[in-house]
């Protein structure tokens, strides 16, 4: 069965977002962009919010012209203050219940991350984010440290996307659920590797294991990094 997290936003309400945070982001004022993005998460929720606010704006600010490129910037900062504060409370987090992200090797992009990381917690999880740009050993190491029982990999552009690297890792792994998400993985992805197509599918993949279920039962054995 599909968990639904969020309904989809009505199309006048994503007519009025996008004119008001864009406005925002021509006024380089990032903050009002992030206070505008809390507001509406607050009333729609994440995954409505960046599948139909946050990633068609950031996609018409392509950055071909210095204008462009100055919004873009007041754009991405707003919607990375907004995503990252969302249901954080200070002084509290929540455990990380199994759930590792990570940026692909070389992958400069972490808006995705932490649109998904604003999405558990909106659900009562939590998850162990690593940011952008992990090598591949890092991330290895990362599994034996943490012992997840599910990694997601982000990905934005094909030159990060390697298929055959996230197959390898999850085959040197297989009591790891490994997930690639994000435009970047354009190659299919063979078992065990999975592909995530929007961010309510993450979600709902991140969310298949109980909370009360982490993987430090599970002993990796040596899988040496290649």
């Amino acid at each position: 069965m599909r968990l639904v997290l969020t309904d989809p936003m009505p199309a006048e309400a994503v007519e009025i977002a996008h004119k008001q945070v864009l406005l925002a982001a021509e006024d380089l004022d990032a903050n009002a962009v992030a206070a505008l993005l809390l507001e509406l998460t607050g009333a729609w929720g994440v995954p409505a919010l960046w599948e139909q606010v946050c990633r068609p704006l950031l996609a018409r600010l392509p950055g071909r012209t210095p204008v462009e490129v100055v919004i873009g910037h007041a754009l991405f900062e707003g919607v990375r203050v907004g995503l990252d504060a969302y249901r954080r409370e200070p002084g509290r987090s929540l455990p990380t219940g199994g759930v590792l992200l990570a940026g692909a090797e070389k992958e400069a992009h972490s808006l995705g991350l932490l649109a998904l990381a604003a999405a558990l917690r909106e659900q009562g999880r939590g998850c162990l984010n690593l940011g952008p740009a992990l090598p591949w050993s890092a991330l290895t190491s990362a599994v034996y440290r943490a012992r997840p029982h599910t990694a997601l990999l982000w990905s934005q552009t094909p030159l990060t996307g390697r298929a055959y690297r996230l197959v390898r890792f999850a085959r040197d792994f297989p009591l790891l659920r490994v997930y690639g998400a994000g435009p970047g993985w354009i190659e299919p992805l063979g078992g065990p590797a999975v592909r995530l197509g929007t961010l309510s599918d993450a979600v709902t993949a991140c969310l298949a294991v109980a909370p009360g279920r982490d993987a430090h039962h599970i002993r990796y054995g040596s899988v040496p990094y290649r």
